[in-house]
């Protein structure tokens, strides 16, 4: 399902002007120029592209590639600013199939992948609805990739992975999103989406993780997201500008990692430490959260990380969070708890304890690795 980020290039092959054997083929003189190419400029996709022509359908006479698709593809490219210095092995007289990002279905030959990460110069065209097959569809660090996200993307209802992370992407987050019911994988990161979540993200039936960090998003968690009606994702919500408290519907679903840090969220967390859940991270960090810890429970089994630092969190450490067997990073520093830190850690993977940094900036934290407790 995956596309290939990188592909190989081989080393240029020796070819003689006057070898009997080659003379005759009319692309030899294309294959040197190419390969010069690749040379000169080091470039993966000029690469790539020799080592599919010795195979491509232009030479054998068979080509894979769906014309439909095939042109779909090709408008795809030269709708944006600079279709000369990108996609260079999108050449209209070889199998798309064996262009550089893109991914066939080995039985049917449609495009079911398409990868992109070569400065995209412009907005994502409509064009890309007519590559109705497509699986995976991954544009990402491309700077100069902007706009919306167009209505086109909703209709592309065989996707199961929607990678737009690291480009310069604005507007807001479209509800017709949820219209892809086979999505498993979500990752809007790292761009400039605002406005609120869409409650409708709650119908991804069998989403696996979500990933809307670093934007400017506004507005609180959805309720409807104490209430996913297929399996429960990850979530990744951090570095934005969401706001209000969380939703106790939210305490219903078993994160496997819920990271919604440098935001400002108040009110309570606790329906995220129950040990009946399973989850491996919680990030909850850089918020305005204030509760008391010391009725928080732990996922004994499971959690990997815990990081409540930079609120105004009250109380003590409860005594059974040593008991979480798999506990390899904590951070409860600048926060307001007190007593004395817990000891005799159970921690299979984690030989030394935590060290001061862990607890730093609290209200009245005693024992080692602080200072010794006052009686």
């Amino acid at each position: 399902m995956n596309v290939p980020s990188k592909i190989r290039s081989p080393k240029g092959p020796h070819i003689r002007d006057d070898d009997p054997k080659l003379s005759f083929h009319p692309l030899l003189h294309l294959f040197g120029l190419w390969y010069s190419l690749a040379s000169l400029l080091h470039c993966n996709e000029a690469a790539s592209f020799l080592h599919f022509l010795p195979f491509s359908g232009f030479l054998s006479g068979a080509e894979r590639c769906h014309p439909s698709d095939k042109t779909a593809l090709l408008k795809f490219k030269n709708s944006f600013a600079n279709p000369d210095q990108i996609l260079l092995s999108w050449q209209p007289d070889f199998d798309c199939c064996d262009w550089y990002g893109v991914q066939c279905n080995e039985t049917t030959n449609r495009v079911i992948g398409l990868e992109s990460s070569v400065q995209l110069n412009g907005t994502i065209p409509s064009v890309i609805a007519d590559l109705k097959y497509l699986r995976t569809l991954r544009l990402r660090k491309n700077p100069f990739l902007v706009g919306e996200i167009p209505p086109a993307i909703g209709k592309l209802t065989n996707l199961v992975s929607l990678d737009l992370s690291w480009n310069n992407i604005s507007g807001s987050v479209p509800a017709f999103l949820s219209n892809l019911k086979k999505l498993w994988f979500l990752d809007l990161s790292f761009n400039k989406l605002s406005g609120t979540i869409p409650a409708s993200f709650s119908t991804f039936p069998e989403i696996i993780g979500i990933d809307l960090s670093r934007n400017q998003l506004t507005g609180s968690i959805p309720e409807s997201f104490g209430h996913f009606q297929g399996t429960v994702p990850t979530l990744v919500l951090s570095h934005n500008k969401l706001s209000g408290e969380i939703p106790a519907s939210l305490g219903n679903m078993n994160f496997a990692r819920i990271v919604i840090s440098r935001n400002n969220f108040s009110g309570s967390a606790l329906m995220f430490f129950k040990a009946s859940k399973t989850s491996d991270t919680i990030d909850i960090s850089r918020n305005n959260f204030a509760f008391d810890f010391s009725e928080a429970s732990f996922m004994e089994q499971t959690l990997v990380e815990l990081d409540i630092s930079h609120n105004k969190i009250w109380g003590s450490i409860p005594s059974r969070i040593t008991d979480c067997v798999m506990l390899q990073s904590l951070n409860v520093s600048y926060n307001r708890l007190c007593g004395k830190i817990p000891s005799g850690w159970k921690m299979k993977y984690r030989s030394e304890p935590f060290d001061n940094t862990s607890y730093l900036h609290n209200r009245c934290l005693c024992s080692s690795p602080l200072e010794p407790c006052k009686n």
